[in-house]
């Protein structure tokens, strides 16, 4: 990669199994989901403390989104950004949907400073230019509001990061962290493990590391 930052990790780190393109990977819908309900309710309890959610939340952006955002209560605004047009279409919160490969593209085709928040569920691990996208966040995002990137211990291997692949769920947070330090906009991350909440009993476990644009 030329962007000098890349340098701070391993040769091969965002080499994949499957390096082709990843619009014949989702070319077929999945409508599914990739963690437990357990985990989806932390998901949302999340999204809800970080003020995502609900009529307050202005408008937020949902990255390498599908056929559900996990929101407890839709924003008044939700764009949503992922790689298979019918998967996006039955996403009953969206307001406005975006096909696009952000392996591909990184740029995000929204004007500087007009979400309240931004989210990336369980998708993180399969970003192979994640500095470049978290730059685009940063300035597509109001100062002060949150980028938060949520994961578990599943994914697709063939299409996640070799990184990823052999590092463990501390290590995924300090790397996800690392990309926020690198990243031009954001203040210091948080990472945590989060809780099951309500009762509700979470087989998958649920991490998420955040960070604030910079005023």
């Amino acid at each position: 990669m030329d962007d000098e930052r890349y340098a701070r990790f391993p040769p091969g780190f965002f080499d994949r199994t499957d390096g082709s393109s990843d619009a014949g990977f989702y070319q077929h819908p999945r409508i599914v989901t990739h963690i437990d309900d357990g985990a989806i309710a932390m998901v949302s309890c999340l999204y809800d403390e970080l003020g995502l959610a609900g009529p307050q939340a202005g408008h937020q952006l949902d990255l390498m989104s599908s056929w559900i955002s996990h929101l407890s209560t839709p924003p008044p605004l939700l764009t949503v950004l992922g790689m298979n047009a019918e998967e996006l279409e039955r996403n009953t919160h969206a307001t406005q949907r975006v096909v696009q490969d952000l392996n591909d593209d990184p740029s995000l085709p929204f004007d500087d400073g007009v979400f309240d928040g931004a989210m990336c569920c369980v998708s993180v691990d399969y970003l192979v230019r994640p500095i470049e996208v978290m730059d685009e966040v940063a300035r597509v995002l109001k100062p002060g509001r949150p980028f938060v990137c949520t994961f578990s211990n599943r994914c697709f291997p063939t299409k996640a990061i070799r990184g990823w692949l052999h590092s463990d769920d501390s290590a995924h947070c300090s790397i996800v962290a690392e990309y926020f330090h690198l990243a031009q906009g954001f203040g210091e991350p948080i990472a945590q493990r989060r809780v099951p909440v309500n009762g509700v009993r979470a087989n998958d476990p649920l991490y998420a590391v955040w960070a604030y644009k910079t005023e």
